[in-house]
């Protein structure tokens, strides 16, 4: 289970954020789908929303790949 709480998260959450245009108070969004299959992430809706789901998985994609965890592995 991943740690959404320890600093090492915590930063690749905010390095994630930056490098896909995320702003810092959407980033709790992401938090949940790193406790979550993959899965079960959401797909974009297509209504326009703010944050759009596509750019949450993205993130949490990019927190994966930071912290060397295999998203397909999570539970």
């Amino acid at each position: 289970m991943v740690d959404v709480r320890s600093p090492e998260f915590n930063r690749a959450l905010q390095q994630a954020g930056e490098e896909c245009g995320l702003q810092d108070y959407y980033r709790a969004c992401v938090r949940p789908l790193l406790l979550m299959p993959m899965t079960q992430w959401p797909t974009c809706c297509g209504s326009n929303c703010e944050p759009c789901s596509q750019i949450l998985v993205r993130v949490a994609a990019r927190v994966c790949e930071l912290l060397a965890i295999d998203p397909h592995e999570l539970k």
